[in-house]
């Protein structure tokens, strides 16, 4: 993530901070919980906006000795830290609501509606920063936060709305479940794709059949294996893969083809790859077999 995006998320973690605060002197004056917990939810995703742009200001490291990658991967463990925190969040709405639901309280419905319409417009505001902003797993954990806040908003004006309407009061938390339900998709969704990039698995939009018959079907190259692609972050793909030649003074314009084919059809630009005279070997499981036409040369 460039410094733009960290501005972005800077800019967000102040807006989410202050109206927390406010928030939470609105609950204490008006003596309402559920605009205390909501602003104590806030100060929350507030700490997960800061995390991610500590994370994104790491990121941006340069190598040195002991970690020759930089600091990239810090984005994708605040992601994972995020996400979890996340279903942390989701598991204690859960039990809130539940017992709310068994033993209902009184909630004054006019402050509730009147704080969460500002906090609507804030977190609106601050989920359009994120969404304009660049897009990577860390950024995506933050935005996830700030749509649980947007929802939570939108559930505790409807519920304000029908407490006012009908004083039936378990309307505030079957709507937090429903909300924490549409929240845990989506965190379970990123924990995946998160989980996923920490154990080098290949990007989910990359075919890495696809990617090992380019490369075999690159003149001059008769077989192509030991072929890995991960993520080393959001944006960054790597590649590393043993490419069999015939004659190693046809190398250097194989690798300027390899790497101009990677570059263009599958956005991979961190590319390994090591040169293999023929050998008499058979094929093993993974190996991507020599072109017709090479074969038969």
């Amino acid at each position: 993530m460039g410094p733009a995006g960290n501005n972005t998320l800077i800019a967000a973690l102040l807006l989410t901070l202050s109206f927390a605060g406010v928030e939470a002197l609105a609950g204490w004056w008006a003596g309402s919980l559920a605009l205390l917990s909501d602003a104590a939810h806030m100060l929350t995703d507030s700490s997960a906006l800061g995390l991610a742009a500590a994370a994104a200001w790491f990121a941006r490291r340069p190598p040195s000795l002991l970690h020759s990658y930089g600091l990239v991967r810090a984005e994708v463990m605040a992601a994972l830290f995020n996400s979890l925190l996340m279903l942390v969040l989701i598991a204690s709405i859960v039990h809130e609501a539940i017992e709310r639901i068994g033993a209902p309280r009184e909630i004054a419905g006019g402050t509730v509606i009147g704080v969460a319409v500002v906090g609507l417009a804030v977190n609106l505001f601050v989920a359009w920063l994120l969404h304009h902003g660049e897009q990577t797993l860390n950024s995506r954990a933050a935005l996830l936060h700030v749509l649980g806040d947007v929802l939570g908003s939108v559930a505790a004006i409807a519920s304000g709305g029908v407490i006012l309407a009908t004083g039936w009061t378990p309307i505030d938390p079957l709507l937090s479940l429903f909300v924490a339900a549409l929240i845990g998709v989506s965190a379970l969704r990123l924990l995946r794709e998160v989980v996923h990039v920490l154990m080098e698995g290949v990007p989910l939009h990359i075919r890495l059949d696809a990617v090992g018959r380019d490369l075999a079907a690159l003149p001059g190259v008769l077989r192509v294996h030991d072929l890995h692609v991960w993520t080393l972050s959001s944006g960054t793909l790597a590649l590393s893969a043993h490419l069999e030649i015939r004659n190693l003074a046809d190398w250097p314009g194989i690798l300027a083809a390899a790497r101009q084919t990677l570059g263009t059809h599958h956005g991979i630009r961190h590319v390994t790859l090591q040169p293999e005279v023929l050998t008499a070997q058979p094929l093993r499981r993974g190996d991507w077999p020599p072109r017709t036409d090479d074969s038969q040369a």
